[in-house]
């Protein structure tokens, strides 16, 4: 019978009455998600690095359309079951196991939501001092590094976003579903704005690659881009993983690959070409290029700058619920389904991002978007190859998904433990590791072999790979494969 510790109202799967997300609900998903400052100052990173404006356009789109495969293939399982990423980590990991790759994700979406946090209260923050005709100030706050009124305008975006915690996840279908056309028009209505205010677009579409003959970093084109892509894939590997959090309310299967493969190649690359325009423009305008849409929005004039921010806020708000809130609500509530419920998962997230303090975060992670994004991937990447490797090769699609909610069933191996998928997850983890604490850490890890370095540049696919290849061989024949029927729980 379903063991009340592995099982809540949230976590069962949906009913028919549930699944009420077609493929444009989907592609609403995406394009809230896709439109973020985080996403839109990407291209700056990889134009720094010396990529010409082209190069980096398709840098990000080609990380993105990478990122949608596994994104597509875990899906399924979410739109065939009805069960979220926190159930379906059970076949493979087992019912216990599975709470380790659950933190995992949940741990890193605190870190998300409470940057996205950040960046909205900063947003408030900049907002006021407009409004007041002079900058808010303050001297810093013992402890926090920070002032009182960037600290009470974090908190008041922090509570904006408490309310869409309450009243759950279909209230954050609907503020994606109506948000999404008016970020688009919001995104043509700034290219248009500073086309004109420009006359034009300015130098940064002139400028060359520096990776060409003659160029600053002539033949060094794939040092650069290699982890550049991989921090494009790492971009949205969380989300790769917990994606049949949304997957499971799909009306049919089609409607979750039809929208997903609309939802996020596309508008992302042109989220990219989108910045890059807008902020060769501002070097015309403004004299130097300004890839912080904030400190963009706080240079209008007039009402401008108070759309420009208020439109920004609710981008703010859509994106980091569905990408940072959703998926770490189920985790958390999947790790004592008796005591923690989908609500309840909401909010221990917006707690910890809170106590984790993520404006310190920021200010002392250098090149944090690398560092972090490359990071958590390889911690990310393992996990998607095996549950893949699972889903796919060893069980055809097939799942007892009565027993995913029970103790002593074929999901739970050895005390709840599947020891291959640990293994597995620790061979592709483990060569990653050197290459991290020498980029986050430089100084106190400064002498890592060369062939360490290279396998980081690579994180995300050598860790999926790797896991990947280790889970199959242990699993090889064990797993049952034949088709198994779904009984109610």
């Amino acid at each position: 019978m379903t063991n009340t510790s592995l099982s809540n109202p949230d976590l069962i799967p949906t009913t028919a009455a549930q699944r009420t997300w077609r493929w444009w609900h989907f592609a609403a998903l995406w394009v809230g998600m896709v439109m973020c400052i985080p996403a839109y100052t990407l291209a700056a990173s990889l134009i720094e690095s010396g990529m010409s404006w082209s190069q980096a356009v398709g840098t990000v789109f080609l990380g993105n359309l990478i990122v949608l495969v596994p994104m597509l293939l875990i899906g399924h399982a979410g739109a065939k079951y009805g069960i979220p990423y926190a159930v379906l980590a059970r076949a493979s990991f087992g019912t216990q196991g599975a709470k380790l790759p659950a933190l995992l994700r949940a741990l890193v979406a605190c870190g998300w939501y409470g940057i996205q946090t950040w960046f909205g209260g900063q947003m408030i923050y900049t907002l006021a001092g407009v409004l007041l005709g002079h900058p808010l100030g303050g001297d810093p706050l013992p402890g926090l590094g920070i002032s009182a009124a960037q600290f009470g305008c974090f908190l008041l975006f922090w509570a904006l976003q408490f309310w869409f915690v309450v009243h759950g996840i279909d209230a954050i279908r609907k503020l994606e579903t109506y948000t999404a056309p008016i970020k688009i028009v919001i995104c043509f209505v700034l290219l248009w704005w500073a086309w004109d205010k420009a006359g034009g677009f300015g130098p940064i579409l002139d400028q060359p690659s520096a990776f060409t003959d003659g160029g600053k970093k002539a033949g060094q084109f794939s040092s650069v881009f290699w982890p550049s892509l991989t921090a494009m894939v790492g971009f949205w590997a969380t989300l790769a993983l917990n994606i049949p959090d949304f997957t499971r309310f799909a009306r049919s299967q089609r409607d979750q690959l039809v929208g997903q493969a609309l939802g996020l190649p596309g508008p992302m690359g042109l989220l990219a070409a989108l910045a890059v325009f807008v902020t060769s423009a501002t070097v015309v305008i403004y004299g130097k290029a300004l890839w912080d849409p904030v400190d963009l929005a706080s240079r209008m004039t007039g009402a401008a700058v108070l759309i420009a921010l208020i439109v920004l806020l609710i981008d703010t708000v859509s994106v980091n619920l569905a990408a940072n809130l959703v998926g770490p609500a189920y985790d958390f509530s999947a790790l004592a389904p008796s005591r923690i419920s989908y609500k309840a998962g909401g909010m221990l997230t917006c707690g910890i991002a809170i106590v984790m303090m993520p404006w310190k975060i920021l200010a002392s992670t250098q090149g944090y978007i690398f560092t972090w994004l490359i990071g958590y991937s390889a911690l990310l990447g393992p996990v998607a190859g095996i549950l893949i490797v699972d889903y796919y090769l060893l069980r055809k699609t097939e799942l007892a998904v009565d027993e995913l909610y029970r103790e002593g069933g074929r999901y739970s191996y050895s005390s709840g433990w599947n020891a291959a998928a640990l293994i597995a997850f620790a061979v592709g983890v483990a060569p990653n590791v050197p290459g991290f604490l020498n980029a986050a850490f430089p100084a106190a890890f400064p002498d890592i072999a060369p062939a360490f370095k290279a396998i980081y540049t690579y994180a995300w696919f050598a860790g999926l790979a790797l896991a990947a290849v280790v889970y199959g061989l242990l699993m090889a024949g064990k797993a049952q494969a034949h088709p198994l029927p779904r009984t109610a729980l």
